[in-house]
C-alpha cells in the first residue's frame, strides 16, 4: 500500500504544468478531470454512510441510462485502499470508477466534511456545482437538463 501511494505521489509531483488533473482509478487507468470530455458525477462515500448507501443504486442507474454523455466516479471518505477499498465497493454495489485519490485541490475546494457529496464537473473540468446530502436519480436528472 504504502508503494502505491509513493507512486501516486511521484505521479502528481512528476507532473508538469499549474496542477495535476489526471487522477488514478482503482482497476487501472486515470482520468484527466482538467478536460473530461463529459458531464463527470465525483460521488464521495464512506460504507458507515447510511445515506451514502441508499444513494448508490441511484448512481448506478443514472450511469446505465446516460453513460454516453456522464461518467460517475466514487471518492471513499475514509481513504480506504487496495483490497479493503474493492471490498468496500463490492458490498456497498457500486458500479462506477473509484478514483484513488481526492481531486478536490483542482477546484481548490476544502475537505469534504459533510456526507454524501457530490461534484458536478463539465466536459472543460469546470465545477458546475457542489451537492451536499443524498441525491435521487431524478434530483441528478434534473442538472443534466
Amino acid at each position: 500500500m504504502i508503494k502505491r501511494l509513493l507512486l501516486a505521489s511521484l505521479f502528481f509531483v512528476g507532473c508538469s504544468g499549474d496542477r495535476a488533473t489526471e487522477y488514478p482509478l482503482i482497476d487501472g487507468g486515470s482520468i484527466d478531470l482538467g478536460a473530461p470530455g463529459k458531464l463527470v458525477l465525483i460521488n464521495y462515500w464512506a460504507v458507515w454512510c447510511a445515506p451514502c448507501r441508499k444513494e448508490i443504486p441511484e448512481f448506478n442507474e443514472l450511469l446505465e441510462e446516460q453513460a454516453d454523455h456522464i461518467s460517475v466516479l466514487a471518492v471513499n471518505f475514509d481513504g480506504s485502499q487496495d483490497d479493503k477499498l474493492r471490498s468496500e465497493i463490492a458490498k456497498l454495489g457500486i458500479e462506477f470508477p473509484s478514483l484513488l485519490a481526492d481531486p478536490r485541490g483542482i477546484w481548490g475546494l476544502e475537505p469534504v466534511a459533510v456526507l454524501p457529496e457530490t461534484l458536478v464537473i463539465n466536459a472543460e473540468g469546470k465545477l458546475l456545482h457542489r451537492l451536499i446530502g443524498p441525491q435521487t436519480k431524478a434530483s441528478l436528472e434534473a442538472l443534466l437538463d
